[in-house]
């Protein structure tokens, strides 16, 4: 596996291209700080999409969605974020997204079945 950091300027893009390339896709969300420990928000839930937002302040956040129904929905904000990593398996497909805030907290993106895209022939829809 290889991981590689996608530049501020391009996060905007990047969560546009990446949302439309895995929606529905399974994954799980952790979170991990020195305050809270480790921490999984959400497991196996199908990925809705992930945007960035600018706050009034002028600072940025990242919103992380996932599930289909409301009885089954996570909306996860990462506020003033300051690194994003995507994690691609050998065979180039993206594994993980993490992304790094304050004090070197961090929120993890992990797929259940990382597969190059061009792979999927469809998600099934309920």
């Amino acid at each position: 596996m290889h991981t590689q950091e996608i530049p501020r300027q391009e996060w905007n893009s990047f969560f546009d291209s990446f949302s439309r390339q895995h929606e529905g896709w399974l994954a799980t969300l952790e979170v991990f700080g020195s305050e809270v420990g480790a921490q999984e928000e959400a497991h196996d839930l199908p990925l809705e999409g992930v945007s960035l937002a600018s706050e009034a302040d002028k600072s940025e956040s990242i919103a992380i969605n996932m599930g289909k129904t409301p009885d089954v929905h996570i909306n996860h904000t990462i506020t003033k974020p300051e690194h994003v990593w995507l994690e691609k398996t050998d065979d180039g497909a993206d594994a993980a997204l993490e992304i790094e805030w304050a004090n070197d907290s961090k929120t993890l993106l992990r797929f259940r079945s990382p597969v190059p895209p061009e792979f999927v022939d469809g998600v099934v829809t309920e």
